[in-house]
């Protein structure tokens, strides 16, 4: 075996054990994100580790994205629902974008106004809604003086 060849071997050898482990584990090492998904909010609240109680009781197709960084508050959600967000969720001017962008959600940079629920901004999606944390200050602020 000659040099080129022993110094090349490492790295197909890695990058084959990366493609067998699909992309959940390519996310997680290479982007810092973990990606699940929930049919309802029953198997969200048995199985997420997110806090999001602005999610209606509706909620069919939930998708999450997390930070794997530990002890990171990011997040975003896309669901479907024909409900609206509780009265609890006002709407405000939009200070904050998402740390990540999930498929078929909306463009939160087109969005002048959100719903903020605590510490998520909520915007309406094609489906249901999307919503990130953390939110801002300003957005906040702006739903405590409602």
């Amino acid at each position: 075996m000659n040099a080129r060849t022993a110094l090349a071997a490492p790295a197909l050898i890695a990058a084959g054990l990366l493609s067998l482990t699909g992309c959940s584990a390519y996310d997680s090492l290479v982007h810092k994100q973990a990606t699940s998904t929930f049919d309802d909010v029953a198997a969200f609240d048995d199985g997420s580790e997110v806090d999001a109680e602005w999610i209606p009781a509706d909620a069919t197709a939930i998708t999450v994205r997390t930070s794997t960084i530990e002890d990171a508050a990011d997040a975003v959600i896309l669901l479907s629902s024909d409900s609206d967000l509780s009265a609890d969720c006002p709407e405000v001017e939009r200070y904050s974008a998402p740390s990540w962008v999930l498929d078929d959600a909306p463009d939160p940079y087109k969005a002048k106004t959100v719903f903020a629920c605590g510490d998520w901004s909520v915007m309406a999606s094609d489906a249901g809604w999307f919503g990130w944390t953390p939110n801002s200050e300003e957005e906040r602020n702006a739903a405590a003086a409602e």
